[in-house]
Protein backbone atom coordinates (compact mmCIF):
# COMPACT_ATOMS: atom_id res chain seq x y z
CA UNK A 1 0.00 0.00 0.00
CA UNK A 2 1.37 3.54 -1.05
CA UNK A 3 2.19 5.69 1.94
CA UNK A 4 -0.19 8.11 1.86
CA UNK A 5 1.39 12.31 1.74
CA UNK A 6 2.18 14.07 4.87
CA UNK A 7 1.00 17.16 3.38
CA UNK A 8 -2.09 17.39 0.69
CA UNK A 9 0.12 17.78 -2.77
CA UNK A 10 0.33 21.59 -3.90
CA UNK A 11 -1.07 20.64 -7.29
CA UNK A 12 -4.12 18.92 -5.58
CA UNK A 13 -5.16 21.81 -3.51
CA UNK A 14 -3.38 24.60 -2.71
CA UNK A 15 -5.04 26.53 -0.14
CA UNK A 16 -5.19 23.40 1.89
CA UNK A 17 -1.32 22.41 1.36
CA UNK A 18 -1.00 26.01 3.23
CA UNK A 19 -3.17 25.30 5.77
CA UNK A 20 -1.28 21.81 6.67
CA UNK A 21 1.70 23.54 6.63
CA UNK A 22 0.77 25.52 9.23
CA UNK A 23 -0.02 22.94 11.20
CA UNK A 24 2.31 20.11 10.73
CA UNK A 25 5.73 22.79 10.70
CA UNK A 26 4.04 23.75 13.51
CA UNK A 27 4.24 27.28 13.07
CA UNK A 28 0.49 29.00 14.11
CA UNK A 29 -2.62 27.85 15.17
CA UNK A 30 -6.14 29.80 14.94
CA UNK A 31 -6.84 32.02 18.24
CA UNK A 32 -10.03 31.45 19.96
CA UNK A 33 -11.35 34.46 18.98
CA UNK A 34 -12.37 34.49 14.99
CA UNK A 35 -9.43 36.28 13.42
CA UNK A 36 -6.85 35.67 16.06
CA UNK A 37 -3.63 33.25 15.65
CA UNK A 38 -1.57 31.69 18.08
CA UNK A 39 2.21 31.77 16.33
CA UNK A 40 3.41 29.03 17.62
CA UNK A 41 7.46 28.63 19.06
CA UNK A 42 8.69 27.70 15.56
CA UNK A 43 6.96 30.36 13.93
CA UNK A 44 7.84 32.63 16.41
CA UNK A 45 11.47 31.93 15.97
CA UNK A 46 11.78 33.12 12.27
CA UNK A 47 9.31 36.39 13.02
CA UNK A 48 12.15 37.02 15.46
CA UNK A 49 15.08 36.41 12.75
CA UNK A 50 12.81 38.75 10.29
CA UNK A 51 12.51 41.38 13.00
CA UNK A 52 15.82 41.16 13.64
CA UNK A 53 16.94 41.66 9.94
CA UNK A 54 14.79 44.19 9.67
CA UNK A 55 15.28 46.36 12.84
CA UNK A 56 18.94 46.95 11.75
CA UNK A 57 18.13 47.78 8.19
CA UNK A 58 15.59 50.23 9.92
CA UNK A 59 18.49 51.74 12.62
CA UNK A 60 20.67 51.87 9.56
CA UNK A 61 18.16 54.35 7.94
CA UNK A 62 18.02 56.61 11.18
CA UNK A 63 14.52 55.48 12.86
CA UNK A 64 14.76 55.30 16.54
CA UNK A 65 11.87 52.70 18.30
CA UNK A 66 9.79 53.89 20.13
CA UNK A 67 6.01 52.52 21.55
CA UNK A 68 2.82 54.26 21.02
CA UNK A 69 -0.54 53.38 22.90
CA UNK A 70 -2.69 50.42 21.46
CA UNK A 71 -6.02 52.43 22.22
CA UNK A 72 -6.67 55.53 20.23
CA UNK A 73 -9.10 58.29 21.01
CA UNK A 74 -12.18 58.07 18.48
CA UNK A 75 -12.07 61.71 17.69
CA UNK A 76 -8.18 61.53 17.11
CA UNK A 77 -9.32 58.95 13.46
CA UNK A 78 -11.78 61.58 12.53
CA UNK A 79 -9.45 64.35 12.20
CA UNK A 80 -8.39 63.30 9.00
CA UNK A 81 -11.45 62.39 7.03
CA UNK A 82 -10.08 60.10 4.58
CA UNK A 83 -8.19 58.20 6.82
CA UNK A 84 -10.97 57.53 9.04
CA UNK A 85 -13.33 57.25 6.55
CA UNK A 86 -10.71 53.87 4.89
CA UNK A 87 -10.23 52.43 8.18
CA UNK A 88 -13.89 52.26 9.62
CA UNK A 89 -15.09 49.03 9.05
CA UNK A 90 -12.21 47.91 10.20
CA UNK A 91 -12.35 49.21 13.76
CA UNK A 92 -12.67 47.36 16.72
CA UNK A 93 -14.36 50.21 19.13
CA UNK A 94 -14.09 49.99 23.27
CA UNK A 95 -17.34 51.30 24.55
CA UNK A 96 -17.16 50.21 28.27
CA UNK A 97 -14.20 49.31 30.22
CA UNK A 98 -14.33 49.23 34.31
CA UNK A 99 -17.93 48.40 34.44
CA UNK A 100 -18.79 51.75 32.96
CA UNK A 101 -19.50 53.19 29.35
CA UNK A 102 -16.59 55.38 28.65
CA UNK A 103 -17.05 58.81 27.96
CA UNK A 104 -15.34 58.94 24.77
CA UNK A 105 -14.84 55.57 22.80
CA UNK A 106 -11.34 54.45 22.29
CA UNK A 107 -10.22 52.99 19.07
CA UNK A 108 -7.99 49.53 19.34
CA UNK A 109 -5.10 50.73 17.27
CA UNK A 110 -5.55 49.46 13.27
CA UNK A 111 -2.14 51.26 12.24
CA UNK A 112 -0.61 54.51 14.68
CA UNK A 113 -0.69 57.66 12.33
CA UNK A 114 -2.90 59.71 14.34
CA UNK A 115 -1.78 59.31 17.79
CA UNK A 116 2.17 59.42 16.55
CA UNK A 117 0.82 62.56 14.84
CA UNK A 118 -0.61 64.20 18.49
CA UNK A 119 2.73 63.34 19.75
CA UNK A 120 5.05 65.10 17.21
CA UNK A 121 3.32 67.91 17.14
CA UNK A 122 4.15 68.25 21.01
CA UNK A 123 7.92 67.19 20.07
CA UNK A 124 8.62 69.26 16.90
CA UNK A 125 8.85 73.10 17.31
CA UNK A 126 12.05 74.16 15.49
CA UNK A 127 13.69 73.28 12.12
CA UNK A 128 16.46 71.24 14.13
CA UNK A 129 14.09 68.87 15.62
CA UNK A 130 13.25 67.73 11.74
CA UNK A 131 13.98 64.78 10.67
CA UNK A 132 12.03 62.91 13.06
CA UNK A 133 12.69 59.31 12.68
CA UNK A 134 9.95 56.92 14.57
CA UNK A 135 9.39 52.89 13.95
CA UNK A 136 7.33 50.61 16.80
CA UNK A 137 7.36 47.22 16.80
CA UNK A 138 3.71 46.53 17.90
CA UNK A 139 0.64 44.52 17.34
CA UNK A 140 -2.54 46.17 15.00
CA UNK A 141 -6.56 45.24 15.31
CA UNK A 142 -8.45 45.03 11.70
CA UNK A 143 -11.62 43.23 11.99
CA UNK A 144 -11.15 41.14 8.52
CA UNK A 145 -14.24 39.25 7.33
CA UNK A 146 -12.18 36.66 6.13
CA UNK A 147 -9.12 35.76 7.79
CA UNK A 148 -6.31 33.00 7.19
CA UNK A 149 -3.42 33.19 8.85
CA UNK A 150 -0.33 35.27 8.28
CA UNK A 151 -2.25 36.54 5.33
CA UNK A 152 -4.82 38.11 6.89
CA UNK A 153 -5.88 38.65 10.23
CA UNK A 154 -8.20 40.32 12.88
CA UNK A 155 -4.69 40.39 14.87
CA UNK A 156 -1.49 40.72 13.14
CA UNK A 157 2.07 42.20 14.61
CA UNK A 158 4.40 43.98 12.61
CA UNK A 159 6.67 47.31 12.67
CA UNK A 160 5.45 50.91 11.73
CA UNK A 161 7.44 53.83 10.74
CA UNK A 162 6.04 57.06 11.17
CA UNK A 163 8.60 60.48 9.85
CA UNK A 164 8.37 63.96 10.15
CA UNK A 165 10.48 66.06 7.59
CA UNK A 166 10.95 69.62 6.60
CA UNK A 167 10.28 69.59 3.17
CA UNK A 168 8.68 67.46 0.73
CA UNK A 169 10.90 66.01 -1.32
CA UNK A 170 13.01 65.40 1.87
CA UNK A 171 9.63 63.14 2.66
CA UNK A 172 9.77 61.86 -0.21
CA UNK A 173 13.07 60.48 -0.66
CA UNK A 174 12.82 58.95 2.49
CA UNK A 175 9.86 56.99 1.70
CA UNK A 176 11.82 55.73 -1.55
CA UNK A 177 14.93 54.73 1.18
CA UNK A 178 13.03 53.15 2.71
CA UNK A 179 11.35 50.74 0.32
CA UNK A 180 14.48 50.35 -1.37
CA UNK A 181 17.03 49.81 1.10
CA UNK A 182 15.00 48.52 3.85
CA UNK A 183 12.08 46.75 2.36
CA UNK A 184 13.58 45.45 -1.12
CA UNK A 185 17.28 44.70 0.85
CA UNK A 186 15.62 42.58 3.60
CA UNK A 187 12.91 40.50 1.02
CA UNK A 188 15.58 39.60 -1.59
CA UNK A 189 18.42 39.17 0.27
CA UNK A 190 17.22 37.68 3.83
CA UNK A 191 14.01 35.72 2.32
CA UNK A 192 15.35 35.08 -1.01
CA UNK A 193 11.91 36.93 -2.59
CA UNK A 194 12.59 38.68 -6.00
CA UNK A 195 10.12 41.64 -5.03
CA UNK A 196 8.56 44.58 -7.59
CA UNK A 197 8.75 48.28 -6.24
CA UNK A 198 5.91 49.99 -7.96
CA UNK A 199 3.16 52.99 -6.90
CA UNK A 200 0.24 52.40 -6.09
CA UNK A 201 -2.52 53.61 -8.22
CA UNK A 202 -5.28 56.26 -6.59
CA UNK A 203 -7.78 53.57 -6.00
CA UNK A 204 -5.11 51.02 -4.28
CA UNK A 205 -3.65 53.97 -2.14
CA UNK A 206 -3.18 54.25 1.47
CA UNK A 207 -6.00 56.11 3.19
CA UNK A 208 -5.07 59.78 3.78
CA UNK A 209 -1.96 59.12 1.30
CA UNK A 210 -0.90 61.23 -1.18
CA UNK A 211 1.27 58.57 -2.92
CA UNK A 212 1.78 55.09 -1.84
CA UNK A 213 4.76 52.98 -3.04
CA UNK A 214 4.58 49.43 -3.03
CA UNK A 215 6.75 45.94 -2.67
CA UNK A 216 4.99 43.11 -4.47
CA UNK A 217 5.75 39.74 -4.78
CA UNK A 218 4.75 36.29 -6.72
CA UNK A 219 3.75 33.04 -4.95
CA UNK A 220 4.53 29.42 -5.87
CA UNK A 221 0.49 29.46 -7.40
CA UNK A 222 1.42 32.44 -9.89
CA UNK A 223 -0.87 35.24 -7.32
CA UNK A 224 0.48 38.38 -5.79
CA UNK A 225 1.26 39.14 -2.08
CA UNK A 226 1.52 42.80 -1.00
CA UNK A 227 4.91 42.23 1.12
CA UNK A 228 5.56 46.01 2.22
CA UNK A 229 4.36 49.26 1.61
CA UNK A 230 5.13 53.15 1.96
CA UNK A 231 3.45 56.01 2.07
CA UNK A 232 3.90 59.70 1.45
CA UNK A 233 1.07 61.08 3.36
CA UNK A 234 2.08 65.02 2.12
CA UNK A 235 0.92 67.37 4.83
CA UNK A 236 -2.54 66.05 5.45
CA UNK A 237 -1.80 64.64 9.03
CA UNK A 238 0.83 67.55 9.83
CA UNK A 239 -2.22 69.96 9.04
CA UNK A 240 -4.88 67.86 11.05
CA UNK A 241 -2.72 67.39 13.58
CA UNK A 242 -0.47 70.56 13.77
CA UNK A 243 2.52 69.01 13.15
CA UNK A 244 4.35 72.99 12.74
CA UNK A 245 7.83 74.15 13.19
CA UNK A 246 9.73 77.71 12.70
CA UNK A 247 12.27 77.29 9.38
CA UNK A 248 15.92 78.74 9.73
CA UNK A 249 14.07 82.25 8.96
CA UNK A 250 11.76 82.07 12.06
CA UNK A 251 8.76 81.46 9.53
CA UNK A 252 5.87 78.82 11.13
CA UNK A 253 6.14 75.76 8.44
CA UNK A 254 4.08 72.94 8.23
CA UNK A 255 5.64 68.97 7.75
CA UNK A 256 5.86 66.76 5.44
CA UNK A 257 5.03 63.55 6.82
CA UNK A 258 5.51 59.11 5.94
CA UNK A 259 4.68 56.09 7.02
CA UNK A 260 5.78 52.51 6.11
CA UNK A 261 5.28 49.08 7.32
CA UNK A 262 5.99 45.38 7.06
CA UNK A 263 3.70 42.43 9.14
CA UNK A 264 3.84 38.82 9.70
CA UNK A 265 1.77 38.67 6.31
CA UNK A 266 5.75 37.85 5.32
CA UNK A 267 5.42 34.47 7.48
CA UNK A 268 2.93 33.77 4.76
CA UNK A 269 4.67 35.36 2.11
CA UNK A 270 7.84 32.77 2.93
CA UNK A 271 5.35 29.77 3.23
CA UNK A 272 4.03 30.46 -0.14
CA UNK A 273 6.55 31.51 -2.19
CA UNK A 274 9.27 28.82 -1.29
CA UNK A 275 7.20 25.54 -0.07
CA UNK A 276 7.20 22.70 -1.81
CA UNK A 277 5.28 19.32 -0.70
CA UNK A 278 7.14 18.23 1.45
CA UNK A 279 6.65 21.87 3.81
CA UNK A 280 8.83 25.09 4.00
CA UNK A 281 11.94 25.54 2.66
CA UNK A 282 13.67 28.79 4.92
CA UNK A 283 16.18 30.83 2.85
CA UNK A 284 19.60 30.34 5.26
CA UNK A 285 19.86 33.93 6.14
CA UNK A 286 16.56 33.92 7.70
CA UNK A 287 16.55 30.13 9.10
CA UNK A 288 16.39 30.29 13.13
CA UNK A 289 18.12 26.59 12.43
CA UNK A 290 20.27 26.31 9.26
CA UNK A 291 21.89 23.08 10.24
CA UNK A 292 20.05 19.96 12.03
CA UNK A 293 23.02 17.26 13.12
CA UNK A 294 20.82 14.10 13.05
CA UNK A 295 22.25 11.38 15.08
CA UNK A 296 20.85 7.88 13.19
CA UNK A 297 20.64 5.41 15.95
CA UNK A 298 21.36 5.20 19.79
CA UNK A 299 25.23 4.72 19.52
CA UNK A 300 27.54 5.86 21.59
CA UNK A 301 29.99 6.71 19.05
CA UNK A 302 27.15 8.14 16.76
CA UNK A 303 25.91 10.19 19.44
CA UNK A 304 29.35 11.79 20.52
CA UNK A 305 30.33 12.43 16.68
CA UNK A 306 26.81 14.15 16.32
CA UNK A 307 27.85 16.14 19.12
CA UNK A 308 30.83 17.45 18.04
CA UNK A 309 29.89 18.26 14.89
CA UNK A 310 27.42 20.38 16.28
CA UNK A 311 29.90 22.41 18.30
CA UNK A 312 32.17 22.43 15.38
CA UNK A 313 29.14 23.96 12.88
CA UNK A 314 28.41 26.21 16.27
CA UNK A 315 31.97 27.85 16.67
CA UNK A 316 31.67 28.11 12.98
CA UNK A 317 28.84 30.78 13.37
CA UNK A 318 26.31 28.50 12.52
CA UNK A 319 22.77 28.50 13.94
CA UNK A 320 22.59 24.99 14.66
CA UNK A 321 20.45 22.24 15.96
CA UNK A 322 21.68 18.73 17.63
CA UNK A 323 18.80 16.19 17.49
CA UNK A 324 19.96 13.44 19.62
CA UNK A 325 16.48 11.94 20.26
CA UNK A 326 17.32 8.50 19.75
CA UNK A 327 13.82 7.14 21.12
CA UNK A 328 12.28 8.35 17.80
CA UNK A 329 12.62 6.66 14.57
CA UNK A 330 15.34 8.40 12.26
CA UNK A 331 12.04 8.07 9.57
CA UNK A 332 10.50 10.60 11.45
CA UNK A 333 12.67 12.91 12.88
CA UNK A 334 13.64 13.83 9.19
CA UNK A 335 10.13 14.09 7.73
CA UNK A 336 9.96 16.37 10.47
CA UNK A 337 12.93 18.70 9.59
CA UNK A 338 12.02 18.37 6.26
CA UNK A 339 8.28 19.94 6.73
CA UNK A 340 9.93 22.91 8.87
CA UNK A 341 12.59 23.79 5.89
CA UNK A 342 16.13 23.41 7.77
CA UNK A 343 18.17 24.41 4.58
CA UNK A 344 20.78 21.59 5.62
CA UNK A 345 20.88 18.21 7.46
CA UNK A 346 23.81 16.63 8.92
CA UNK A 347 23.33 12.70 9.25
CA UNK A 348 25.76 10.96 11.35
CA UNK A 349 25.18 6.85 11.12
CA UNK A 350 27.73 3.86 12.43
CA UNK A 351 28.79 2.97 8.81
CA UNK A 352 29.41 6.43 7.23
CA UNK A 353 31.55 6.76 10.37
CA UNK A 354 33.29 3.87 10.06
CA UNK A 355 34.46 5.56 6.57
CA UNK A 356 35.34 9.16 8.61
CA UNK A 357 32.24 10.43 6.50
CA UNK A 358 28.63 11.82 7.41
CA UNK A 359 25.72 12.73 4.97
CA UNK A 360 24.99 16.29 3.89
CA UNK A 361 21.60 17.50 2.78
CA UNK A 362 19.91 20.22 1.23
CA UNK A 363 16.25 20.83 1.98
CA UNK A 364 15.96 23.09 -1.13
CA UNK A 365 16.91 20.23 -3.64
CA UNK A 366 17.14 16.77 -1.91
CA UNK A 367 21.19 16.64 -3.17
CA UNK A 368 23.21 14.36 -0.57
CA UNK A 369 26.70 14.32 -0.38
CA UNK A 370 29.28 12.55 1.45
CA UNK A 371 31.61 14.76 3.08
CA UNK A 372 34.77 13.99 5.59
CA UNK A 373 33.84 14.11 9.02
CA UNK A 374 36.77 16.77 9.63
CA UNK A 375 35.68 18.70 6.41
CA UNK A 376 31.90 19.51 7.88
CA UNK A 377 32.91 22.91 10.02
CA UNK A 378 34.13 24.09 6.79
CA UNK A 379 31.85 22.75 3.92
CA UNK A 380 28.34 23.85 5.52
CA UNK A 381 28.98 27.92 5.34
CA UNK A 382 29.82 28.33 1.77
CA UNK A 383 26.93 25.41 1.09
CA UNK A 384 24.60 27.69 2.76
CA UNK A 385 25.47 30.73 0.87
CA UNK A 386 24.82 28.58 -2.60
CA UNK A 387 21.28 27.45 -0.99
CA UNK A 388 20.34 30.77 -0.46
CA UNK A 389 21.48 31.96 -3.63
CA UNK A 390 19.78 29.06 -5.67
CA UNK A 391 16.49 29.55 -3.46
CA UNK A 392 16.19 33.10 -4.79
CA UNK A 393 17.12 32.29 -8.50
CA UNK A 394 14.47 29.20 -8.69
CA UNK A 395 11.77 32.42 -7.21
CA UNK A 396 13.06 34.71 -9.85
CA UNK A 397 12.77 31.78 -12.73
CA UNK A 398 9.10 31.22 -11.52
CA UNK A 399 8.55 35.02 -11.87
CA UNK A 400 9.88 35.32 -15.33
CA UNK A 401 8.28 32.46 -16.74
CA UNK A 402 4.65 33.51 -15.38
CA UNK A 403 5.34 37.09 -16.27
CA UNK A 404 3.63 38.27 -19.56
CA UNK A 405 3.76 41.56 -21.57
CA UNK A 406 0.14 41.96 -23.23
CA UNK A 407 -1.54 44.99 -24.94
CA UNK A 408 -5.14 44.20 -24.30
CA UNK A 409 -7.47 44.46 -20.62
CA UNK A 410 -8.67 40.89 -22.21
CA UNK A 411 -5.19 39.44 -22.38
CA UNK A 412 -4.22 40.79 -19.18
CA UNK A 413 -7.65 39.47 -17.44
CA UNK A 414 -6.18 35.80 -18.86
CA UNK A 415 -2.54 36.77 -18.13
CA UNK A 416 -3.78 36.82 -14.61
CA UNK A 417 -5.36 33.50 -14.42
CA UNK A 418 -1.31 31.98 -14.03
CA UNK A 419 0.87 34.92 -12.78
CA UNK A 420 1.69 38.79 -13.46
CA UNK A 421 0.67 40.98 -16.91
CA UNK A 422 2.21 44.15 -17.58
CA UNK A 423 0.06 46.69 -19.85
CA UNK A 424 0.63 50.31 -20.61
CA UNK A 425 -1.10 51.95 -17.66
CA UNK A 426 -2.57 54.38 -20.63
CA UNK A 427 -3.98 51.59 -22.16
CA UNK A 428 -5.68 50.35 -18.88
CA UNK A 429 -6.57 53.41 -17.25
CA UNK A 430 -8.69 53.46 -14.55
CA UNK A 431 -11.56 52.37 -15.95
CA UNK A 432 -9.77 49.11 -17.24
CA UNK A 433 -8.93 48.96 -13.20
CA UNK A 434 -12.24 48.85 -12.34
CA UNK A 435 -13.29 46.41 -15.05
CA UNK A 436 -10.37 43.70 -14.00
CA UNK A 437 -11.58 44.50 -10.14
CA UNK A 438 -14.73 42.68 -11.01
CA UNK A 439 -13.05 39.74 -11.80
CA UNK A 440 -10.97 39.85 -8.54
CA UNK A 441 -7.97 41.14 -10.63
CA UNK A 442 -6.16 43.90 -9.68
CA UNK A 443 -3.26 46.69 -9.78
CA UNK A 444 -0.63 45.56 -8.10
CA UNK A 445 1.66 48.65 -8.83
CA UNK A 446 2.29 51.11 -11.75
CA UNK A 447 6.24 50.97 -12.43
CA UNK A 448 8.31 51.84 -15.50
CA UNK A 449 10.22 49.59 -18.30
CA UNK A 450 13.22 49.44 -16.45
CA UNK A 451 11.45 48.33 -13.52
CA UNK A 452 11.59 51.57 -11.72
CA UNK A 453 9.36 53.38 -9.41
CA UNK A 454 7.32 56.00 -11.67
CA UNK A 455 7.09 59.50 -10.17
CA UNK A 456 4.06 60.53 -11.88
CA UNK A 457 0.96 58.28 -12.82
CA UNK A 458 0.42 60.12 -16.32
CA UNK A 459 3.98 59.24 -17.39
CA UNK A 460 3.25 57.46 -20.90
CA UNK A 461 6.07 55.03 -20.26
CA UNK A 462 4.22 53.84 -16.99
CA UNK A 463 2.87 49.96 -17.01
CA UNK A 464 0.41 48.63 -14.73
CA UNK A 465 1.68 45.03 -13.24
CA UNK A 466 -2.03 43.19 -12.70
CA UNK A 467 -2.25 40.29 -11.19
CA UNK A 468 -4.62 38.15 -8.78
CA UNK A 469 -3.72 38.21 -5.26
CA UNK A 470 -4.19 37.40 -1.69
Amino acid sequence: MAKAPVLTPQADDFPRWYQDVLAKAELADNGPVRGTMVIRPYGYSLWERMQAEMDARIKEAGAENAYFPLFIPESYLTREAEHVEGFSPELAVVTHAGGKELDEPVVVRPTSETVIGEFMSKWISSHRDLPLLLNQWANVVRWELRTRIFLRTSEFLWQEGHTAHATEADASAYARRILHDVYRDFMVNVLAMPVLLGRKTRRERFAGATNTLACEAMMGDGKALQMGTSHELGQNFARAFDITFQDASGTQQTAWTTSWGTSTRMMGGLILCHGDDAGLRIPPRLASTQVVVLAIRDDDEVVAAARRLAEELRAAGVRVRLDDRTDVSFGRRATDWELKGVPVRVEVGPRDLANGEVTVLRRDTGDRSQVAVEAVAAAVPPLLELVQADLLAAATARHDARSADVATLEEAREAARTGFARIPWATLGEAGEEALAADAVTVRCLQLPDGSVPDREDDPEVLAVVARAY
